[in-house]
């Protein structure tokens, strides 16, 4: 890691390798500080403004599963939105999350997919948590992950994503090519802030 930026009294590091943007580790948020401010979001699956914003990462995802499909929503929160979209659909979706959720049999399955919606930005240890993740998927499973991406870093400083104070880590394009090398999975940017990471299966390159 090298040193990219003090704002604010929060110094950020870069990692040289992924292009991935990290608060101090030092300073990251404790646990109960993150889920008062979790606590404060206002996450409705009744607000069709939200679920426009969650179809975002649905849409694509759903065109690519095949039917009935088993997933996993991982980081669900306390209003699990996304989760219900998915189980409309058809599929069967398990929920886990640190604070909210905290179900440890999700983690000892396998899943068709995984979906990670405004989730990997909290991430203290994004290499684990992507180990985890990738641990988790079946064999041509889906990995799909919606974060605002960072783009110029002149604008870094200004940036309302990054104001929140629980996010810790703040991706690029780059980053999840980065990842999807690491783990050997087919990486695609269907639309502005979404990846969706296939792993592979027997016969497929990334």
């Amino acid at each position: 890691m090298r040193p990219f930026m003090c704002v604010e009294g929060r110094d950020y590091l870069r990692c040289g390798r992924c292009e991935a943007t990290f608060l101090l580790p030092a300073q990251r948020p404790p646990a109960a500080a993150e889920r008062a401010e979790y606590e404060l979001h206002c996450n409705d699956a009744a607000d069709p403004a939200y679920c426009r914003f969650l179809g975002r990462l649905a849409a694509p995802l759903l065109a690519r599963l095949a039917p009935a499909s088993t997933g996993l929503d991982y980081g669900c929160g306390p209003g699990p939105a996304l989760a219900g979209m998915l189980r409309a659909a058809g599929h069967a979706v398990a929920l886990y999350d640190p604070f909210f959720v905290p179900d440890a049999a999700a983690l000892a399955r396998s899943y068709d997919f995984i979906t990670c919606t405004e989730v990997a930005e909290h991430f203290h240890d994004p290499a684990a948590e992507f180990a985890r993740l990738d641990g988790l998927l079946r064999p041509g499973g889906w990995l799909a992950v919606m974060t605002c991406f960072q783009t110029d870093d002149a604008r870094f400083a200004g940036w309302h994503y990054r104001r929140d104070p629980t996010h810790v880590v703040f991706y690029r394009a780059v980053t999840f090519r980065w990842l999807a090398d690491r783990f050997g999975w087919l990486c695609e940017v269907p639309c502005k802030d979404v990846v969706l990471m296939k792993k592979a299966q027997g016969g497929e390159t990334p």
